[in-house]
């Protein structure tokens, strides 16, 4: 059989209109009992309980990791295994999301008077909307659709979309409902770079204690010069005895005055340091210090507390190995 790209093409184009026709279709379906759904959930004091077989089963799955990453407790439980044991994991203070296109796969229905008896809310998401699962269910979120992208009409395509699409509004006005923010994402994705960038603190990623370089206002230009090349920070903090920050001194400030022709011999740290210097708290994200840095056009940056004592210090490769930028 030869391959031919432009029949290809032509059904990709022609199973994107139908999808997108699906969703558009799926839109003028949604009544007040949407809003009922996402009420039934908000108040719910166990979880929501997501279920559904083969490619309703995938569709669950993902729906209940995009509800548990936006605010609500979900997990998903496979309709067979429910049967042979898994049904104890539902509890009458949970609420199950059963998806079926049909509403009659067996494996679902066969529970359903069981949920019913443990006195468990049931949400359809079905485009059988005379079917078993809608009469058992006590909001039923119509997901038909007139065809499937499938030419044959029987692989679930168009429907698997719209099952798709409705859990993704479910969860959208939910996380509003909740005053969902991205700082409550960033807690439930710490391994992504929001998470990095939201829960990264700048105390978390400072150099402290004896890797913090620093000397007296009073200290030779040559000392100076030995504590900024022992610490490798490409600058060093001037401070005074009680360890308020005075300056700072940097490698673009030597390059400066080795240009300027300036002797540096007889010269001490307060002649050369760059005094009151951009500062940030430990308490600060450590992008809000990538912002700094960027904004002042500076790669290092003292970490100053309350009364402006200095207690680290960090620079943009600090910020890199830490993949906040």
């Amino acid at each position: 059989m030869t391959f031919d790209s432009a029949q290809a093409l032509r059904l990709a184009h022609e199973t994107l209109d139908i999808e997108a026709a699906a969703l558009l279709g799926l839109k003028k379906q949604l009544n007040d009992g949407f809003g009922h759904a996402v009420s039934m959930m908000l108040s719910v004091r166990g979880r929501v309980v997501v279920m559904g077989m083969g490619k309703s089963g995938h569709i669950g799955r993902k729906i209940t990791a995009t509800l548990a990453s936006t605010g609500t407790p979900a997990m998903f439980v496979h309709p067979g295994e429910a049967s042979h044991g898994d049904l104890g994991m539902i509890k009458p203070v949970d609420v199950v999301l059963a998806i079926s296109n049909s509403g009659e796969s067996e494996e679902l229905t066969s529970i359903l008077p069981v949920l019913k008896r443990l006195g468990v809310p049931l949400i359809a998401i079905t485009g059988g909307r005379t079917s078993t699962l809608a009469r058992h269910a006590e909001i039923t979120l119509d997901s038909s659709v007139e065809k499937e992208a499938c030419p044959l009409n029987l692989a679930p395509t168009a429907s698997t979309t719209a099952q798709l699409a409705l859990g993704d509004a479910l969860a959208v006005a939910l996380l509003d409902a909740r005053g969902f923010k991205a700082e409550d994402f960033a807690r439930s994705h710490p391994g992504g770079s929001l998470g990095r960038r939201l829960l990264t603190h700048v105390s978390d990623v400072m150099r402290q204690n004896d890797d913090v370089p620093k000397v007296g206002p009073e200290t030779p230009f040559t000392d100076l010069m030995r504590e900024m090349s022992a610490k490798g920070l490409g600058a060093s903090a001037i401070v005074d005895q009680a360890g308020r920050v005075l300056g700072i001194f940097t490698d673009g400030d030597l390059r400066r005055l080795v240009e300027r022709g300036i002797d540096l011999r007889t010269a001490t740290a307060q002649d050369v340091m760059h005094p009151n210097p951009r500062t940030i708290r430990a308490d600060a994200l450590a992008v809000e210090a990538a912002g700094l840095m960027e904004q002042s056009r500076i790669t290092s940056v003292l970490v100053v507390d309350a009364q402006g004592r200095l207690c680290g210090a960090l620079n943009s490769n600090d910020l890199m190995r830490a993949k906040v930028i």
